[in-house]
């Protein structure tokens, strides 16, 4: 089952991206080893747009208020391209020192719940049912009853069971 999403930006200076998504976003985040973050995240969406091409995919931050935080980041020294309206919200792309960008919008539609609904369940096969071994009695009763009833020929059901499946084709 899915339990999150994992993102991951690519850098010249990682380094310097890492210090900055702790230091002037806040994210929190724990060394995995060798300094290597990773970086908790608040509740995330995913969207599938059209495309002529596979394999591009983008990263965006989701805030509540577009300017405030324009005005957050660029108190700490951290610059943002100029708000821009793209319908869907309000956008921003904010510079890493890495030299990439990351978007951050204010959404205009709607978002869903913050926890998912565990709608997907793995197929699991049901376990074979283990008959259990026949003791001496019971083999003895077995052929007592094959013996008390006489059996059909292999043809005397054919006709009950032709006329079953006409009454059900109606």
């Amino acid at each position: 089952m899915l339990i999150g999403s994992h993102t991951i930006i690519q850098s010249t200076n990682a380094e310097a991206d890492r210090a900055f998504l702790r230091d002037v976003i806040g994210l929190d985040g724990i060394d995995s080893g060798g300094g290597w973050m990773i970086f908790g995240l608040p509740p995330s969406e995913l969207a599938v747009h059209p495309s002529s091409k596979n394999n591009v995919h983008e990263q965006y931050l989701i805030c509540d208020d577009v300017e405030a935080f324009v005005a957050r980041l660029q108190q700490a020294g951290a610059s943002c391209s100029p708000i821009s309206d793209q319908g869907w919200g309000r956008l921003t792309q904010v510079s890493l020192p890495g030299g990439g960008v990351l978007g951050v919008y204010e959404a205009r539609h709607a978002r869903p719940e913050a926890k998912p609904k565990a709608n997907v369940k793995a197929k699991v096969k049901p376990k074979a049912k283990v008959k259990p071994k026949a003791n001496a009695k019971s083999k003895a009763n077995a052929k007592a009853k094959a013996k008390a009833k006489p059996k059909a020929s292999p043809g005397a059901a054919r006709p009950q069971k032709a006329a079953k499946k006409r009454r059900k084709a109606r």
